[in-house]
């Protein structure tokens, strides 16, 4: 057979397969009888060559893939970034030389996975909870990842806290619930979590849904030039035309006994009816340095940057406009990492980034397979060769067109791949210190949480002191205590309101105790004995 003849034998199957409704196996038999497997009379015991069922119950069984440990509950959809070409009223060539982000009107393709962070796959959204907000770019210089979270801070400074503090919010070990003497237990040891608690048990603790919510890279990154200059960058996605909402507690509530899914909906439903939604993206910067003049270390994540210092700056706007094909393969199986950066953009010294980078693609190998970058809601939309290949679901050897296929290293003479040129000169931080265990200089940890707690409206002072209050009423005294301090730290007014509200609960509990038995007296029927 002619090659001619054979693509166009192979065109014309491949058309037909795209017409044809019929059922088939993986394999592409088809299916004649879907109700009934193989059996020794119709009645009678099955036998082992029953194949096209072997084959879909052995697949049935496997098509749950390891939930994520957090964040297992999101929605996803695809959209484009177009860049301004600036960053405020400069060429952002000044600050960067990130190719996605040189022209004005640049697009660039982008999948964005919201999900919340705590709870499992199939958990209300109305819950408690920070927002997962991660963005993948398909740059012309291979993917980028922005992963963040909705809130500009988190609980935690340093890695090493990070399996703890999810083991203190998850479910008990032994009882399997949720547990909010443990959640507080651990946060009453680890004060630089009052300025996240304050936030989160505020109405920002639960976005109404995930069109109006902010997304934030939470750390610090850097920026480098063409002349490896570096400036440390924050990264803050601002919704446009949809706003920002949140709930209040009784909000979230009265939602979740009607709907537990109604983010998902929200999202999925806006882009279906074409009202897309938008957001843009701003960015702060700082020179890269350990800014002694601030009260805090900008490489904390605890802190938020004061922009009056440090001004949002818009360099580019993401529109959301198309929705995933099927959930499994786009959504569930969408892979993020806080490591994947394209030239241009760089790590900064952030201990909590250090350890993310680590974790979040170790996490993907494990949960969706080795090979878990080609898959194409991961992959590139570029050019990938590499030396790398086997393990688990392999589908492709990633050559190059000509790349001499006996040759999987480099360097070498006969054909393999080779190093790519650079784009500018390389960005050189000097380190002149010892290597050790230490808190940083600056941690401050109640300041900016009296800050926020003081810039809240009335009501949301008032949303915060009452979940507070609900959520460490059952707590011990000790927490309690440790809590209080802490609130009383960041404002006086804070952690009186606290303290009232707790001693008021603790009255009012006596009370309906005292008066169930004063009940039980009064009440109840005269029965005869039987």
């Amino acid at each position: 057979m002619t090659t001619e003849v054979y693509i166009s034998l192979e065109r014309s199957l491949e058309l037909e397969h795209d017409s044809n409704q019929t059922l088939t196996t993986r394999q592409g038999h088809p299916v004649t009888d879907n109700q009934n497997i193989r059996t020794v009379g119709n009645r009678g015991p099955s036998t082992l060559e029953n194949y096209h069922f072997i084959e879909k119950i052995t697949h049935f069984d496997r098509e749950r893939i390891p939930e994520r440990v957090v964040h297992a509950r999101g929605a996803g959809a695809h959209g484009i970034f177009e860049a301004y070409g600036k960053a405020g009223d400069e060429p952002i060539s000044k600050y960067t030389r990130a190719k996605l982000m040189q022209e004005a009107g640049k697009q660039t393709p982008v999948f964005v996975r919201f999900s919340t962070v705590i709870h499992g796959g199939h958990s209300p959204e109305t819950l408690r909870d920070p927002r997962g907000f991660a963005v993948k770019f398909y740059t012309e210089d291979g993917n980028w990842d922005l992963v963040g979270n909705n809130l500009k801070i988190f609980f935690i400074r340093d890695p090493l806290k990070f399996p703890d503090m999810v083991h203190a919010f998850k479910p008990d070990p032994l009882t399997n619930a949720q547990d909010m003497q443990r959640f507080f237990d651990f946060v009453s040891l680890t004060p630089e979590a009052t300025h996240m608690i304050t936030f989160l048990f505020s109405p920002w603790g639960i976005p109404a849904n995930y069109r109006q919510m902010q997304g934030s890279g939470v750390n610090t990154y850097k920026w480098v030039n063409a002349d490896g200059e570096a400036m440390l960058v924050k990264y803050h996605f601002e919704p446009l035309t949809q706003g920002i909402k949140n709930l209040l507690q009784s909000e979230a509530s009265a939602i979740q006994a009607l709907n537990f899914n109604h983010a998902t909906l929200d999202l999925y439903q806006a882009i279906e009816a074409g009202e897309y939604p938008e957001w843009e993206l701003c960015v702060q910067l700082m020179t890269d340095g350990e800014h002694p003049e601030l009260d805090f270390d900008p490489l904390d994540p605890t802190k938020l940057w004061p922009p009056e210092q440090f001004p949002f700056l818009p360099i580019g706007k993401m529109t959301l406009n198309r929705n995933p094909e099927d959930y499994f393969t786009e959504v569930e199986q969408a892979a993020f990492g806080t490591g994947v950066l394209v030239d241009g953009l760089d790590f900064s010294d952030d201990k909590l980034l250090q350890g993310r980078t680590f974790s979040y693609s170790d996490t993907q190998r494990h949960r969706v397979g080795t090979n878990y970058l080609q898959l194409p809601v991961n992959a590139p939309k570029t050019h990938v060769a590499t030396n790398q290949s086997g393990g688990q679901m392999q589908y492709r050897a990633d050559r190059a067109s000509g790349q001499n296929p006996h040759v999987n290293y480099e360097p070498s003479s006969m054909g393999g791949l080779q190093e790519a040129a650079k784009n500018g000169k390389d960005h050189e931080p000097h380190y002149d210190a010892k290597l050790t265990r230490q808190k940083i200089d600056r941690p401050n940890d109640f300041k900016q949480a009296g800050d926020t707690f003081r810039a809240f409206e009335s009501w949301e002072q008032d949303e915060l002191i009452g979940n507070l209050v609900g959520a460490l009423s059952g707590c011990k005294e000790d927490i309690r205590s440790r809590m209080i301090g802490y609130f009383t730290e960041a404002d006086a007014d804070y952690g009186r309101r606290v303290a009232d509200g707790l001693q008021q609960a603790d009255r009012e509990q006596r009370s309906k105790a005292e008066q169930a038995v004063d009940m039980a007296k009064r009440e109840g029927h005269q029965a005869d004995p039987y």
